[in-house]
């Protein structure tokens, strides 16, 4: 009979709708006793239930009750009539004064449904009302029953859909995370999702809650392991056989989660919730990454709040979080990520004084550099990663120039060590690429050479205070540079014939002719006859690009206002 009359619905309810368009208060009540009067009063009333505005069905919810309590339950059940007037209260909310009244009487009857079913479909309407208008107390109650009706014979199992919109409910309307995760039946009620594939869904809809309306930081312990657990189950569910946009998804959400925990001005404490987040995300390299670039934050903020001045806790502290970093740096897949880690890891080391970490993490940094791959993926497409390469060793040679030394390691270690994973790496577009780093090498020794640096880190001594322009220290530079001065005139020998090879002969003849001219002491002869030599060659094929010979000329006649071997130079070459 029930299945019978629910055919009339439409009908019915399209007939109210247009009855209750420009309905006043008084028609409203007249149809109300008409509907009470009448035989099918529950088809009928369900009608204006679902008709009638929200606002109109909110402000008479109570006498709705009682019209529902004394209808017939003959033929149309009354749990259908609750569920239609609890969609109308999630649109319109009834006086203050009604609320709870509401609740009880509707509870009262949704309690006594036997038939899971039955029980699941009304909870499911009226969790809205109850995490709309009320607090811990009445929170706890609806879900302790939720769970009483559920548990038995396992029936859960069989709602599950109807269990996570709940959970989705309940989340889109308490925003007090504190609150609600302290709930004592909550956690009961998370646990009911049992199934590897809906625990995991029932994680993400509250982790995407809590990222979505969780608007300031956040450092309750409850919250943050409450939430966690959660990130930990998504990131679990993430293997080998994902999706990279699963991947990518799971990651932004862990990241949004790590970024709202703030300890203040307890570090300590925000370091430890770093350590425990590595240990829980280690196969996403999105969120490893992330923890390092938190960390090298805190590091930074430390130095910020002492100024610079460290004291043995804060520098014990920073040294940690530059040991963190190199810990994490090497886990991680992508060896481009990690190059660019390593040197931004170092940096910050340096910054802090942390000088033992700061070398680990730039010889770090060097090794890695021979593991790179030849290709990289940029916009979902391979290219080559020379170009990458290529200016990563021209900003790790600008860093490099303000690195002091390590007693223990000898002169320019880390120099020489670039060095050599320079003169190892094999470059697809040829000895060109090499040639121009070995010249970014000059350009970096002779910025070493100088007596006074142009840059400095705060409170670290460079090599140029160590040293003091020491004959000894100058002397290991002038080894190192006429090492790199003899590669590069080993490649030049190699191209001597054929259109292309003398046409680069004589791009990287003027190149290096250029930078004896900005850095080289041509006082000394062997210097000034090489300068002429190289000269010389750039333009005895003339395949010089007339633009880069203009530059060049600009330059060594700048000098030779200033210098009189520039100027002997510039005759020569001009005779």
């Amino acid at each position: 009979m029930s299945v019978y009359l629910t055919l009339y619905s439409p009908a019915v309810d399209w007939i109210l709708m247009c009855m209750f368009d420009d309905c006043d208060d008084v028609l409203f009540d007249d149809i109300l006793k008409q509907v009470n009067q009448s035989a099918n009063s529950a088809l009928l009333l369900n009608g204006i239930l679902r008709s009638a505005k929200p606002q109109s069905i909110a402000k008479k919810a109570v006498i709705f009750i009682v019209l529902i309590r004394e209808c017939e339950d003959t033929g149309f059940p009354k749990r259908i009539l609750y569920n239609s007037l609890g969609s109308r209260l999630s649109l319109a909310d009834p006086p203050e004064s009604d609320k709870l009244k509401i609740l009880n009487e509707v509870w009262k009857f949704i309690t006594k449904l036997k038939e899971p079913s039955e029980y699941v479909a009304c909870a499911e309407t009226w969790i809205e009302y109850v995490m709309k208008h009320f607090g811990k107390k009445e929170m706890n109650t609806v879900l302790s029953d939720i769970i009483k009706h559920l548990l038995p014979d396992r029936a859960f199992e069989e709602f599950y859909p109807n269990l996570l919109t709940i959970m989705a409910k309940i989340l889109d309307h308490v925003h007090n995370y504190a609150l609600l995760f302290s709930l004592e039946k909550f956690m009961s009620f998370v646990d009911l999702f049992q199934k590897d594939s809906i625990k995991i869904k029932a994680a993400k809809i509250i982790v995407e809650a809590f990222c979505k309306y969780q608007l300031e930081s956040v450092n309750d312990p409850v919250v943050i392991s409450t939430v966690m657990y959660m990130c930990k189950t998504l990131h679990d569910s993430v293997n080998a056989l994902s999706l990279d946009d699963e991947k990518r998804s799971v990651s932004q959400l862990i990241n949004q989660f790590i970024h709202k925990v703030d300890y203040g001005s307890n570090f300590e404490q925000q370091l430890n919730f770093y350590v425990d987040s590595r240990a829980n995300f280690t196969n996403l390299d999105p969120v490893m990454t992330e923890l390092v670039q938190c960390v090298n934050n805190l590091s930074i903020t430390t130095r910020k709040v002492v100024r610079g001045n460290h004291s043995p806790k804060t520098s014990a502290f920073v040294r940690a979080c530059s040991a963190y970093c190199f810990i994490t740096i090497p886990s991680l897949d992508n060896t481009f990520i990690q190059l660019n880690l390593y040197l931004l890891s170092a940096q910050v080391s340096l910054l802090n004084r942390c000088l033992s970490q700061a070398e680990a993490l730039f010889k770090a940094g060097i090794a890695a550099l021979l593991e790179t791959p030849s290709t990289m993926t940029v916009d979902g497409k391979a290219k080559s990663s020379e170009g990458f390469v290529v200016q990563y060793i021209q900003n790790f040679l600008s860093s490099l120039v303000i690195v002091p030394d390590n007693p223990d390691q000898g002169v320019l270690i880390l120099f020489k060590g670039l060095l050599n994973v320079i003169r190892g790496y094999q470059f697809d577009s040829g000895e060109t690429v090499r040639v121009k780093l070995y010249l970014a090498v000059l350009s970096s020794l002779s910025a070493i050479s100088q007596e006074k640096y142009l840059y400095h880190v705060d409170r670290v001594e460079s090599n140029d205070t160590l040293y003091g322009h020491d004959a000894k220290f100058l002397g290991e530079v002038e080894k190192l540079s006429v090492t790199v001065v003899d590669e590069i005139l080993n490649h030049l020998k190699t191209l001597t014939e054929g259109f292309e090879n003398l046409k680069v002969q004589s791009h990287v003849s003027l190149l290096t002719f250029e930078h004896i001219v900005a850095y080289a002491d041509l006082a000394d002869e062997a210097m000034f006859q090489l300068a002429k030599n190289l000269w010389s060659l750039s333009q005895k094929h003339s395949y010089a690009d007339s633009k880069q010979v203009t530059k060049v000329m600009t330059l060594l006649k700048r000098k030779a206002e200033s210098n009189e071997h520039a100027s002997k130079l510039m005759k020569k070459i001009n005779g």
